[in-house]
Order: C-alpha cells, then structure tokens, then sequence
C-alpha cells in the first residue's frame, strides 16, 4: 500500500491565520509550522468592505517595505506606493509577518478583523526559463507543488515555462502594470481552453489560452489578450499541481439539496475556494473564521465585500473532505458543475498511519 499522504504537516506550505488590526507597529505571528516564511501572502479585511491584498516574493514580498500588491476583487494596477511592512526583514518573519506604525491599504486598521491566507514557496529564490516565447522567472516548491512566476508578454501566441515539471491543475495569471486585464484563472475541470475570471462573477468562457491546456512545460497564451499577453506588459502567474494528503483541486457537481454531495479529498481542509462554471460569485471557506462545522462565513475573492454569515452556503470540513449542506445557486445547484481548490489543514491518514479526526 503506497503512502496516504505526501507531506506530513500541511502547515509547513500552507496556513490561515486571522488577525485584529492594531493601526500601528503589530505582528502576526501564524499558530501552524513556525518554519513558513510567506512566499504568497492574501490578506482581506473582513469587517468592512475593502479590497483584498496580495504579494509574493517574486515581487519583492520581504525585500521591500513598500512591496507592490494585487487585487484579487479587481483588475487595477499593482500598487507600490504605500510603507505598510515594519522595516526589520522588511516585514516578512520565518513565522509570519510585521506591520509598521501606519495602516495603509486599510490591511491594519485599529479594531478590524483580518485573514491571511499564506502560501511558501521557495522564498523569493529564482530561476530564469529561457523560451521561444517570453522568459519566465519562476521559483518552485517542489513538495507541495507549487509555483510563482513572472513574464513580459510579446503580444504574438505564445507560450511561457512554467517550471513546475508536471502538467498543472491550476493557473491563475495576472497583468500587473496597467489596470486592464483581469485575473484569467485555468482550471483542470473547465472545458478545455476555457477559462474563468477571478475577479467576475462570470462563467467560464473560451479565449486567452491560444485554444490549447497547458503541459508539463509551457502554457499558452494569446497574442493581444490584456489579461495574458500584451506586448512589453509584466505579468505574474501561481500555478499548483494536486499533492496526496495536502491540496486538491476538482469539480463536484451539484444536487440542489440541502443533503448535497460529499467531495473526498484525502485530507481535512483548511481552505476550500469553489466557483460555479455559470455566472455565479467564487466563495472562500477556510477553517480559522469557522474552527467549527458548519463553514459559513464566506469572503468572495471577486467582490470587496466583508465577511458574510447568513445562513445560505454552508458545508461541513470532514477528515477527508468536505459536505455541502446547503441548496443555495452559489454552492449547490441542481444538476451543476462546479470546481473548486482546497488545502489541508490535516491529512486523512499519516505517512506513518495516524489519523486525523472530524471537527
């Protein structure tokens, strides 16, 4: 019998952390692996209704106080111009990260309730692809499968080096230096070329992938797309290949019953983001703002929204998976397609033979 799991402690890849804004010199300190110095870090004030915020250390998460972010609810320009880190490490710790003695972009406010989502990858150490089409730079954590990279598009179809060395289950790419393009997600369960809006709360649709998948090397991109491929723009990409026992990305398809599907996973989840294939808002669950069953209380990556607890989507986190418990459009439609990308919190079983529990 083969292993459970590939990785042991999915804290030491992936943590959710929340936090109260302090509007002056704080540190969030993640309470998971103490070794996950954040390579993608999402922040997004959960009281009031402002935009999310994210930075990775491709673009100088942890070498700047001033590093650039993006905003996942929106298409606008990546914006540098505000002092948010405390000036030791530049804010970014082994262990979490340190805000200044000012709240800008309203990610420390006096009183307000935060999440972060964190991701490590390989902490800001890079490596060049050289292409037929434009060059990436890119950096990999092999163990969990993930990478963070970085082109300037050519304007022509094209292709870029991922730099994963497996075909991915998910990319996400984002123009970064003109406020057009939208964050174009590429999912393994989308009909294939298609893709998503991050940032809509459209359906899928053709287009930007030069009509073709992604493979182990390259993926694909369309000349005089704004959202993948505009000549002499900057663009940033995260793409994600499943790992046993840590993150999955898949489909379920709905029953419109509040007794809805269960969707096995291998592992207790800490975060589950699912989007109907149809016009309908992407929703994020994760396991600190609900620490028990059911998860309820939802941030939309494409809206600016605050955290939202009526009772309409709800799913239950299980050892291996999650329930849905609601008939609501969002979540579980009758007779629906929906993907989704969760990371664990526990894997079901341990490489060496523990089991998890339910909440």
């Amino acid at each position: 019998m083969g292993k459970y799991t590939a990785i042991d402690d999915p804290s030491a890849h992936f943590q959710v952390e929340t936090y109260t804004g302090a509007g002056q010199n704080t540190s969030v300190t993640f309470s998971g692996n103490s070794d996950l110095k954040p390579d993608w870090l999402w922040l997004k004030n959960r009281t009031a209704d402002y935009a999310h915020a994210a930075f990775d250390s491709n673009r100088n998460l942890g070498s700047a106080v001033n590093a650039p972010f993006l905003e996942p609810n929106d298409t606008t320009v990546e914006n540098s111009n505000q002092n948010w880190w405390n000036s030791t490490n530049n804010g970014i710790n082994t262990d979490g990260f340190q805000f200044g003695s000012v709240s800008e972009h309203n990610l420390n406010n006096l009183g307000s309730e935060y999440v972060a989502w964190a991701w490590k990858c390989n902490g800001g150490t890079t490596s060049s692809l050289s292409n037929t089409g434009p060059d990436s730079v890119v950096q990999l954590n092999s163990d969990a499968k993930f990478v963070i990279g970085t082109y300037t598009g050519n304007g022509s179809n094209s292709n870029v080096k991922h730099g994963l060395g497996e075909t991915p289950d998910l990319l996400i790419v984002k123009r970064r230096n003109v406020s057009t393009g939208s964050w174009a997600v590429w999912h393994k369960d989308l009909t294939s070329a298609y893709w998503l809006r991050l940032d809509a709360d459209v359906g899928q649709a053709s287009g930007v992938w030069d009509g073709l998948d992604p493979n182990s090397e390259k993926f694909f991109i369309s000349g005089g797309s704004s959202n993948v491929n505009i000549s002499g723009s900057d663009y940033v990409f995260y793409a994600f290949k499943s790992v046993q026992g840590y993150s999955k990305f898949g489909k379920y398809y709905g029953n419109g019953n509040a007794d809805g599907p269960f969707v096995h996973t291998g592992f207790k989840p800490a975060f589950v983001l699912y989007k109907k294939l149809s016009a309908e808002d992407w929703v994020i669950l994760d396991n600190k703002r609900d620490p028990f069953n059911p998860a309820e209380t939802r941030l939309k990556p494409n809206k600016n929204k605050a955290d939202n607890t009526a009772l309409s989507d709800l799913m239950d986190f299980t050892s291996n998976g999650f329930k849905l418990r609601s008939s609501s459009a969002t979540i579980n439609s009758n007779n629906t397609d929906y993907i989704y990308w969760a990371f664990a919190e526990n894997p079901f079983v341990t490489s060496t033979g523990i089991p998890t529990t339910a909440r």
